[in-house]
C-alpha cells in the first residue's frame, strides 16, 4: 500500500504529564482508522498534530507530496453575517454545486432539514455541528480527519455518515482517521483501530470487535495489575461475539481464540434475578400509558400512545429530533400530564431522571465528590453483591485522586458518571436515561452498561447511540409522525422506516424547516431503497406472514426465558438433567435467530 501521511517519533507534554511520548505511526492508502482511548489521554491531540494543526515538541509529521488533508475538530465556529450557503458551498453557483452528486448526498444526509439561507450564529449547536461536517464532506481531499463526527448526530444520521465514508473511501482509495466514543460506528466502518493510552500508541487490525478480543488477549496476558479492566473488557466481547438480536445476520468475526475467551463468561445479566428483584420492589403494576395524548400549549406532539412498562422492562427509545421523546419521557415521570387517555402507575413506584443538563448536580459544584457521596447510605445493592459508594465511584473511573477534586472541576464525562451514581444511590426503582453517554470515552461506556447491568428495575433510555441501545435495552420504541411503535426488529427497523419516509413531516415541522429547503428531488438516496412495492394481494399476504412470524418470535422468546428460569433454579448436581435443559435452551435459541431473521425479510417487503 502507499503511504499517505505519518509521524515520526512525535512528542507531545503538558506541564504536568506527557500525552505523545515519541510516537511513530502511519497512514496508508485504503485505511479507516478508529481511534479509542481514556479522555484526556491525546487522542484529540494526536488528530491535530497529524492535521499540521498543532506543532509537536519533537519528531515530524510527514506528507506524501500533493496530499489533500481534510480535518474536523470539536470546535465549530459561527460567524456573524455567515449563511450555512456559503459556509458548505462558498460563492460556487448553484447550478454548479447542484448537479455534483457529492454534495447533493451530502446535504440530503446531513442538512436536509435546514434553510440553506439561514445564519450560522441562528443555529442549533447540533446543527452548527452537521454545517461544519457536510463543508468538510462536500470537499475532494485524500485524507480525512474526524474529530468526534457523529456528536449531535441522530441514529440516522450516524447510519448515513458510516454509508457515506465507506462508499466514499473503499480499500485502496485515500485513508480516514476517526475519533469516536460510537463503538456501533467503529465496527461499521473502520478497518484498523490506534487506541492511545500511556503515551504511547498501540495499533490493531480489524473494527471495535477485532479490537476488543486482542484488547482481552493483551489483558490477559498482562496477568493481576490489569485482572480488574480484563474482566470487563471480556464481558463486552461476550456481548460483541454473541451479539444483539439485530446482528444474528452479520456477526463480525468468528474466532476460535473468542470462543475460548467467553466459553466460561455468564450471561450479561441475570434476568431471572433482576425480574424477582424488580417485582418485590414494585409488584407487577409499574407505569401504563393507554390512549395518551400530550403536548404543550395545547399543542399536540404524540398521540394515542399505549406503552406498557412492566417490572423488569429495559426500554430504549429512538426518534429524530424534535419527534416527541421528551414529551414522551415526561409522561414517563410524572413532569407533564395527558391531554388525553390515562397514565397508571403503581403505588410504590418512583421515578430518577439522569438528564442531559446534569441538574442534579447543581448544588454540590462547590463540594468534594468524595463529600457529595458520602451523604448517602454505607451499602448499595448491586445485582447480588452489596458494594460501598466508594467502590461504585471506583468501577465508574474515580481514582482516589478525583474523589478529592470539586465537583464543578469535573470534565463533563466524569460529571455525568457522577450524576449516574447519585441517582442510583437515591434509591429509585425506575430509571430513566436522556443520552447518557455523551462525553464518554469507550472504557467508561462499558463501565456504566456494566453498572446498569446490576439495575433491578425498569430502565428506559433514549439514546442516539445504536450500540447502547442494543447492549443495556431489550425493547425498543420509535417515536415517529406523533405515534410511539414498537420495534421487535430493533434498530435495523427503526432505519428501514426512517429509509421509508416514516418521521420525515414531524422532523421537519419541529426544525421550522420551509419546503424550499428539502433535499432535490434528484438527490440520491441516502440508505438502502426500501424493496419493490407489492401487489395488494402479495402485500396482504405479506403483513398475514409478518404477524405470524412476530408471534412466533414472542412465543420462542418467553420459551427461552422459561428454560433460562429452570436452568436457574435446577439442582446443580443432576448434570445430564441441566445439559438437556442446555441442549433445549441452545436449540430454541437458533430457531429465534432464524426467525428474526424471516421477520426483517418481511418487513422489508412491506416497507
Amino acid at each position: 500500500m502507499a503511504h499517505l501521511l505519518g509521524a515520526e517519533k512525535i512528542h507531545v507534554a503538558l506541564p504536568a504529564r506527557v500525552l505523545l511520548d515519541a510516537v511513530t505511526l502511519g497512514i496508508e492508502d485504503g485505511d479507516r482508522i478508529g481511534v479509542v482511548g481514556r479522555n484526556g489521554d491525546g487522542k484529540s491531540t494526536l488528530l491535530r498534530v497529524l492535521a499540521g494543526a498543532q506543532t509537536p515538541d519533537d519528531g515530524r509529521v510527514t506528507v506524501r507530496g500533493g496530499l489533500r488533508v481534510g480535518a474536523l475538530s470539536q470546535q465549530d465556529v459561527a460567524e456573524i453575517g455567515e449563511s450555512v450557503r456559503s459556509r458548505v458551498v462558498g460563492d460556487r453557483p448553484e447550478h454548479e454545486w447542484a448537479s455534483d452528486p457529492r454534495i447533493r448526498d451530502v446535504l440530503s444526509g446531513l442538512l436536509g432539514e435546514l434553510d440553506l439561507d439561514a445564519e450560522l450564529t441562528s443555529l442549533s449547536g447540533g446543527q452548527l455541528r452537521r454545517v461544519h461536517l457536510a463543508e468538510l464532506l462536500v470537499r475532494d481531499v485524500d485524507v480525512m480527519l474526524l474529530d468526534e463526527p457523529t456528536n449531535h448526530l441522530d441514529v440516522e444520521g450516524i447510519s448515513w455518515l458510516a454509508g457515506h465514508l465507506k462508499r466514499r473511501w473503499p480499500s485502496r482509495s485515500g485513508g480516514i482517521v476517526v475519533v469516536t466514543h460510537d463503538r456501533w460506528f467503529l465496527d461499521e466502518v473502520c478497518t484498523r483501530m490506534w487506541e492511545v493510552h500511556d503515551g504511547v500508541v498501540d495499533p490493531f487490525e480489524g473494527g471495535y470487535a477485532a479490537y476488543v478480543l486482542q484488547r482481552v488477549e493483551r489483558d490477559r496476558q498482562a496477568a493481576a495489575i490489569e485482572a480488574k479492566r480484563q474482566n470487563l473488557m471480556r464481558k463486552e466481547l461476550a456481548w460483541l461475539r454473541r451479539g444483539a438480536p439485530a446482528r444474528t445476520s452479520k456477526p463480525k468475526f468468528r474466532i476460535d481464540a473468542a470462543n475460548e475467551l467467553i466459553a466460561g463468561e455468564p450471561p450479561l445479566r441475570d434476568t431471572v434475578e433482576l425480574t424477582q428483584l424488580a417485582t418485590s420492589r414494585l409488584g407487577r403494576d409499574v407505569i401504563d400509558l393507554e390512549d395518551v395524548s400530550a403536548g404543550y400549549e395545547g399543542r399536540e406532539v404524540i398521540r394515542d400512545v399505549t406503552v406498557h412498562v412492566g417490572p423488569a422492562d429495559r426500554i430504549g427509545v429512538l426518534g429524530p429530533n424534535g419527534a416527541g421523546k421528551s414529551t414522551l419521557l415526561a409522561l414517563v415521570t410524572g413532569d407533564l400530564e395527558p391531554m388525553a387517555g390515562r397514565v397508571k402507575r403503581g403505588k410504590t413506584v418512583t421515578v430518577q431522571q439522569v438528564t442531559q443538563k446534569l441538574e442534579g448536580l447543581a448544588d454540590h459544584l462547590d463540594e468534594r465528590v468524595s463529600d457529595v457521596v458520602g451523604r448517602y447510605r454505607t451499602t448499595f445493592r448491586a445485582g447480588k453483591d452489596e458494594v460501598t459508594p466508594g467502590q461504585l465511584l471506583e468501577r465508574l473511573g474515580f481514582t482516589t485522586a478525583h474523589q478529592k477534586v470539586r465537583v464543578g472541576s469535573l470534565s463533563g464525562g466524569q460529571q455525568r458518571r457522577l450524576d449516574l451514581l447519585l441517582t442510583l444511590l437515591d434509591e429509585p426503582n425506575v430509571l430513566v436515561l436522556d443520552e447518557p453517554t455523551n462525553d464518554m470515552d469507550t472504557d467508561m461506556l462499558a463501565a456504566m452498561e456494566d453498572l446498569l447491568d446490576t439495575w433491578p428495575g425498569p430502565l428506559i433510555v433514549v439514546s442516539h447511540d445504536r450500540y447502547l441501545l442494543e447492549r443495556v435495552t431489550d425493547i425498543q420504541y420509535a417515536v415517529l409522525d406523533g405515534h410511539v411503535r414498537h420495534l421487535p426488529g430493533g434498530v435495523e427497523q427503526y432505519l428501514a422506516l426512517r429509509a421509508a419516509g416514516a418521521g420525515e413531516s414531524g422532523a421537519r415541522t419541529s426544525a421550522g424547516t420551509s419546503e424550499a429547503s428539502a433535499p432535490a428531488p434528484d438527490a440520491q438516496p441516502t440508505t438502502a431503497s426500501p424493496a419493490t412495492a407489492l401487489s395488494g394481494r402479495e402485500l396482504r399476504e405479506a403483513q398475514k406472514a409478518l404477524s405470524a412470524v412476530e408471534r412466533r418470535m414472542e412465543k420462542l422468546t418467553r420459551r427461552a426465558e422459561e428454560l433460562t428460569a429452570q436452568m436457574t433454579s435446577h439442582d446443580p448436581g443432576d448434570v445430564s438433567g441441566l445439559q438437556e435443559l442446555g441442549a433445549t435452551l441452545q436449540s430454541v435459541q437458533g430457531e429465534l435467530a432464524e426467525t428474526e431473521e424471516r421477520w426483517l425479510e418481511l418487513s422489508e417487503q412491506v416497507g
